[in-house]
């Protein structure tokens, strides 16, 4: 009898679920941010929010929550309803570079969502403060040489700014300085943009940060681009190496930002989301804000997006393996 009474409660909420998916949006959505304002995560969460929302005819609200390099965010989402109603912007740092390094991270990547689309791909890149050039012997240029001269000749003198602990960008520098020789300080932010706000403001010497939120500052003269991670070379700074040109390859890596929610989403729901987005990114106004960052439209298939999140944790949970990292 507990069992008739079991798998009748089963099937109803079973039917419940999909009534709801089916009828999905009946309310507000809600867009977890796992960094703080004026990142590259939040530039793009933002941008697709309001063309998604109104695509799928309820208001798609960006809420950010920071902390622990994105994990407090994706966290978050995690332990969601999986109703469509609490998604999170996926990032390597917070479904690859962060579970990678940190054993305490508490939630798997590979288990613990669903991945709806990857948005978009962008490259990340290594800039200076202008005050870091002046530094340099007189007659060097402010390129990937003289930098990297600069850094062996002076060990632990600089440090460099990330947007936290065990993101995509503490890990690529610490796997460059590993792979290139030199040593400089990280000095971890709750986001992509307080890391900025004081290496632009000459706070920390050195940025490790994805292109679009970067760009506006590089543009302005008020940082120096070094080196970027980007198949190739780069419209926007076309005189900036890639990683791979300087003989480090491994550390060519791009990052992405995509949509997910916590496990057992009803494919519905998923359908509905990936092709908001995909429908979003045709839009001529929004593609551009898009690559005007520097990032590269994806739009991919949640299938796709899976395999994407599965091999890039794999990637980087060789580095760590591989270089010996371990968090600060």
């Amino acid at each position: 009898m507990n069992k008739i009474k079991f798998s009748l409660a089963w099937v109803l909420a079973l039917m419940s679920t999909f009534a709801a998916a089916q009828n999905y949006p009946s309310k507000p959505i809600s867009l977890i941010v796992p960094f703080a304002p004026g990142g590259t995560t939040d530039i793009v969460g933002r941008v697709i929010a309001e063309p998604l929302g109104r695509l799928l005819g309820q208001p798609v609200v960006v809420i950010n929550k920071v902390g622990g390099g994105g994990v407090v965010g994706a966290a978050e989402t995690s332990r969601a309803l999986p109703d469509g109603y609490n998604l999170g912007v996926a990032t390597v740092s917070t479904t690859a570079a962060n579970p990678a390094i940190n054993p305490k991270t508490p939630y798997n990547p590979l288990t613990d969502f669903t991945p709806i689309v990857n948005i978009a791909a962008t490259p990340n890149v290594i800039a200076v403060h202008p005050s870091f050039c002046n530094d340099l012997p007189k007659g060097t240029a402010c390129d990937y040489k003289g930098f990297v001269a600069q850094l062996k000749k002076n060990p632990g003198k600089y440090s460099y700014a990330t947007s936290g602990v065990g993101g995509i960008g503490h890990l690529q520098t610490e796997l460059y300085k590993s792979m290139a020789g030199v040593f400089i300080t990280h000095i971890p932010y709750s986001g992509a943009g307080p890391a900025l706000r004081d290496t632009v403001g000459g706070q920390v010497a050195i940025i490790f940060d994805n292109l679009p939120s970067a760009l506006p500052f590089i543009k302005e003269g008020k940082l120096i681009a070094i080196v970027v991670a980007a198949p190739t070379r780069l419209a926007v700074l076309p005189n900036v190496p890639t990683f791979k040109e300087v003989g480090l390859e491994p550390v060519n890596r791009m990052a992405y930002y995509g949509i997910y929610g916590p496990k057992n989403l009803p494919k519905e729901v998923v359908d509905k989301i990936n092709a908001g987005v995909k429908k979003a990114v045709e839009d001529p106004i929004i593609k551009k804000k898009i690559e005007d960052t520097g990032s590269l439209i994806i739009a991919n298939s949640s299938e796709q997006f899976a395999a994407q999140i599965k091999a890039e944790f794999e990637v980087y949970k060789k580095v760590v393996v591989s270089a010996k990292l371990k968090l600060d």
